[in-house]
């Protein structure tokens, strides 16, 4: 597959709006999320129609619940549908889970055994997803808390599986590989090696907490990227070759200026890695 670099991106949040129309920052492309512009109008339409005039943009969502028993959501997909049609962005992901059941959306990013039943569940409703949508979709990796009697397989193996049978894209959160490699006990490097490379088209990275006990880590997107988590990330990018990498931060936003310089960190760590031009 021919994977496309876009170099190094941000996020878009609404408190960094206007610094971004003022500035011009040194950011390659913006992820937005999909569900926060799935609207008849209003004020974050205006900004996005804006700042896609000078960023190329990509498409993530939280709702897709494609590991979910109930329906696909064709309400759902007819929104997306519209907004992929309004942005043309480079690419479109949501994550490798179920948010809901019965109707009733948990507004949370829920796991799943790894059997090869739910390895045959997914994909074909990936499949429908995609035709829909013209296009191959990109599904995220979890942070995990939980772990299942019944799983049959490795979390990268189940992954593995999934992308392949539906012959989709892979969103690697490399943050999220290492919380869950704490939480599971298992070797990071086993789980990035694990995963077919030329599926990967995206990294995210991001910050994580330690629950009150300090035994089990936390993806929370609320603070600055940990060094454990940035080694990794060259280690990552030592193997798979050019990814184009964001950071997604959710909580305690801070100023634009704050996270461009953690951006550069990752600039200056894969342009090392991959001999690029500085």
């Amino acid at each position: 597959m021919n994977r496309p670099f876009l170099g190094f991106g941000l996020g878009l949040r609404k408190e960094h709006y206007d610094a971004i129309l003022r500035n011009d920052p040194a950011v390659d492309w913006f992820e937005i999320l999909s569900e926060n512009y799935m609207v008849d109008g209003g004020k974050p339409l205006y900004y996005l129609d804006r700042i896609r005039q000078d960023y190329p943009l990509v498409m993530h969502g939280v709702s897709l619940s494609i590991g979910s028993t109930d329906p696909l959501n064709m309400d759902y997909l007819r929104d997306l549908k519209a907004l992929m049609d309004r942005v043309q962005p480079e690419w479109i992901s949501d994550h490798l889970c179920w948010t809901g059941i019965g109707g009733h959306n948990f507004h949370d990013l829920l796991p799943m055994p790894y059997t090869r039943e739910i390895v045959s569940h997914v994909a074909e409703r990936v499949s429908r997803v995609q035709d829909y949508l013209g296009r191959q979709i990109l599904l995220e990796n979890l942070s995990s808390y939980v772990s299942f009697d019944s799983s049959e397989m490795s979390e990268w193996e189940f992954v593995t599986e999934v992308v392949k049978a539906a012959d989709c894209l892979l969103l690697l959160d490399v943050n999220n590989v290492y919380v869950s490699s704490v939480n599971h006990g298992f070797a990071p490097m086993d789980y990035i090696r694990g995963v077919p490379a030329n599926r990967v088209w995206q990294l995210h990275m991001a910050g994580h907490s330690t629950n009150a006990s300090g035994k089990i880590m936390i993806d929370t997107h609320d603070m600055p990227i940990r060094d454990e988590v940035r080694d990794l990330y060259a280690r990552t990018c030592e193997l798979l070759g050019p990814v184009s990498t964001m950071i997604e931060r959710d909580d305690n936003i801070p100023p634009l200026e704050e996270l461009l310089e953690e951006l550069q960190s990752l600039r200056d760590i894969g342009e090392n890695c991959w001999g690029l031009p500085g």
